[in-house]
C-alpha cells in the first residue's frame, strides 16, 4: 500500500513538472507574437520610447499605412500566397508520386536513384544560384513566379518523409489486389495511395507552404518589378526605406498581417500533424 502512494505522488510529481515545463514553453512561443501584435498597434514615436505591454490606438491608421505604402503590399501578399499554395500543392503531389515509385516498383536503379535522391539535400540552394540566373536568363524566365515555383517540386526532404510514411502505413498487398482488379497505376495512386498519406501531405503542406512564404533569396534574385514582388522581398524594402518615410508602426503591421495567412493554413491542417509526425517515424 505504501508503495503505491509512493508511485502515485511520484507520478503526479512528473506531471506537475511537465505541465510546468509545457506553459514555460508555450509562453516563450507565444510571447513574441503577443510583441508583435502590441507592436502593431503602436505609432513609431511610441515604438521609439520602448516597449508598452499595452496595445496602443493607431491599429487602424497602420493598417492604412500599409495599404497606402509606397510598397504594393497587398499585392506582393497575393503573390506570395499564390507562389507558396501552388508550391506546396506540387511539391506534394509529385513528392508523393516519386516516393510511391521508390516504394512500390522494383528496378535495376532502384536504390541508387534512392541515395542520389538524398544526396541532393546536401547541396546548399547559394551554391546553384548562379547557374540557376543564368539558365533563368537563358530560358526568358526572369521576373516570373514559375522559377520559383516549379523548382520546389523536386524536393528531396519531402520525398524522404513521404518515403519513411509510406513504408509505415502502405502494404504492397494492397496495390497487388488493386492491379489484380484491373486498375491502372494513376488510379491506383489517386484512390488508394493519396488517402492514406493524407496526414503526411498536411504536415508536409505546411512545411512547404511556410518555406515558400518566408523566402526571400530566390525571388530577389528572379523578380525584378514591384507588381511581381512577393512579400519577404517587400517587406525588406520598407524595413531600409528612406529614414523620413520609415515607420515602423506600419513595418510591424505588415509582418503581423503576413503571419495571419501561415496561421490560417496552420489550423485547417492541424488535425492531420500530430498522426502524420507519429506514424512518419514508425516501420513495419
Amino acid at each position: 500500500m505504501k508503495i503505491k502512494k509512493e508511485n502515485g505522488a511520484g507520478i503526479r510529481a512528473r506531471r506537475v513538472v511537465a505541465y510546468v515545463v509545457l506553459i514555460l514553453l508555450s509562453f516563450l512561443c507565444l510571447i513574441w507574437f503577443y510583441i508583435l501584435f502590441i507592436n502593431a498597434t503602436r505609432s513609431h514615436a511610441e515604438l521609439s520610447r520602448g516597449f508598452t505591454p499595452i496595445p496602443s490606438t493607431y491599429f487602424i491608421k497602420n493598417f492604412q499605412g500599409m495599404q497606402h505604402s509606397t510598397q504594393p503590399i497587398m499585392r506582393g501578399m497575393l503573390n506570395s500566397l499564390i507562389v507558396a499554395a501552388t508550391s506546396a500543392v506540387l511539391c506534394t503531389y509529385f513528392s508523393t508520386m516519386t516516393a510511391y515509385a521508390i516504394h512500390a516498383y522494383r528496378f535495376r536503379m532502384r536504390k541508387f536513384l534512392y541515395t542520389f535522391i538524398l544526396a541532393v539535400m546536401m547541396i546548399p540552394t547559394q551554391v546553384t544560384a548562379l547557374g540557376f540566373i543564368r539558365l533563368m536568363l537563358k530560358m526568358g524566365l526572369m521576373d516570373n513566379f514559375i522559377p520559383l515555383i516549379i523548382p520546389s517540386i523536386a524536393a528531396p526532404a519531402t520525398f524522404f518523409y513521404m518515403k519513411q510514411y509510406m513504408d509505415s502505413v502502405l502494404s504492397l498487398s494492397l496495390v497487388e489486389a488493386a492491379r489484380i482488379d484491373g486498375a491502372g497505376e494513376f488510379r491506383i495512386f489517386n484512390v488508394i495511395v493519396l488517402p492514406l498519406m493524407k496526414p503526411a501531405i498536411a504536415v508536409q503542406a505546411i512545411f512547404t507552404f511556410v518555406a515558400n512564404w518566408n523566402n526571400y533569396f530566390t525571388p530577389s534574385l528572379i523578380l525584378k518589378t514591384e507588381k511581381m514582388k512577393t512579400l519577404p522581398v517587400l517587406l525588406a524594402e520598407l524595413r531600409s526605406a528612406d529614414f523620413l518615410k520609415f515607420d515602423m508602426g506600419i513595418v510591424y503591421m505588415t509582418i503581423a498581417f503576413s503571419i495571419f495567412p501561415v496561421i490560417i493554413v496552420y489550423l485547417i491542417l492541424s488535425k492531420q500533424i500530430v498522426g502524420g509526425v507519429t506514424l512518419g517515424g514508425v516501420k513495419e
